[in-house]
């Protein structure tokens, strides 16, 4: 219970000092900054696997599924690349909120901010939710299976299709509730003009990505749960990852046209997590295994996109 409460306690820490600190004044997050605090939150993720070893040697938390602690940080980093290589799809459809609602790039982090806040505790109710019903009925982990097989068919066949946020029917839900401004008015969610109160485009833009994030969570935390049922790699492993998003997205945003192929990538991992979970009662894949999968199914991705982008401009 303490790992927990220190964990989670420590997190708030980072987020308080993100907005109250180090991004007091809204600004634009430039390439520079975006890396080095992707390279900082990276850093933490893999660091923090020496917290998960001792955890486990020294049973400071409980551990239902008796990992030893090699297998627990190999499920946890497995856990991590999953959940991170998954937030790179995200990153599309938070790219297309900003611009479908023009909002500027000096308040996109201070949305982002929010945005996690919202996550964390979406992903935690998720998370536990998950845990419990496969740790109580064993037949779950096949509906989970076969869910992420149908994401992954769904991904392959339909990845090029993007819709405008204007059409979505929280945004329609929205301008009934309140009547939205058609301009940013500074970083201001709200406006009150003649006693009438206005939404402004970053409230919608953050209600939709705060949506968004919960769609990603329906595929990222059964693909997790497909590695370990154990909460604390899976809460951990996915929070650690979550908090990297924001810089991550402002330093890959501006790449996603050279990664173009980088959604094959994904397809392939959800594919096999979901292969995974269907026949983990009769065959026992091993955790390297399943590393090596995502780690060559990532690189496969961005090699395929670098060569076949040399190509076209020859």
């Amino acid at each position: 219970m303490i790992v927990w409460t220190v964990f989670i306690v420590i997190v708030i820490l980072a987020l308080i000092l993100d907005l109250g600190v180090f991004n007091r004044k809204p600004h634009e997050i430039k390439t520079k900054e975006a890396a080095i605090w992707t390279s900082v939150w990276v850093a933490c993720a893999i660091l923090f696997s020496g917290i998960v070893y001792l955890s486990f040697q020294n049973n400071w938390i409980a551990n239902p599924t008796n990992l030893t602690p090699s297998d627990a940080v190999i499920k946890y980093i497995t856990g991590y690349l999953i959940e991170l290589s998954l937030s790179v799809d995200n990153i599309f459809i938070i790219a297309l909120i900003f611009s479908s609602f023009a909002i500027p790039k000096k308040y996109q982090h201070e949305v982002l901010f929010y945005g996690v806040l919202g996550a964390i505790v979406f992903r935690a109710l998720m998370i536990l939710f998950g845990v419990a019903l496969i740790t109580k009925f064993n037949w779950m982990i096949y509906v989970f299976g076969a869910f992420l097989i149908l994401t992954a068919l769904k991904m392959l066949f339909s990845h090029n299709s993007q819709k405008d946020p204007h059409d979505f029917i929280i945004y329609k839900w929205i301008s009934k509730v309140y009547p939205v401004t058609t301009t940013v008015e500074g970083d201001k969610f709200f406006i009150i003009n003649n006693g009438v109160k206005y939404a402004t485009p970053l409230f919608v833009a953050l209600i939709i990505i705060e949506l968004t994030d919960v769609f990603f969570a329906i595929d990222s935390i059964p693909a997790i749960l497909a590695i370990t049922a154990d909460p604390f790699i899976v809460f951990s492993s996915n929070i650690l990852a979550i908090m990297g998003l924001r810089s991550m997205f402002f330093l890959v945003v501006g790449m996603l046209d050279k990664f173009k192929y980088i959604n094959y990538s994904l397809v392939v991992i959800l594919a096999f997590v979901g292969i995974k979970m269907i026949i983990s009662h009769q065959v026992e894949i091993p955790e390297w295994l399943s590393l090596g999968v995502i780690v060559i199914s990532l690189a496969g991705g961005m090699i395929a996109s670098k060569l076949v982008g040399k190509t076209e401009i020859e």
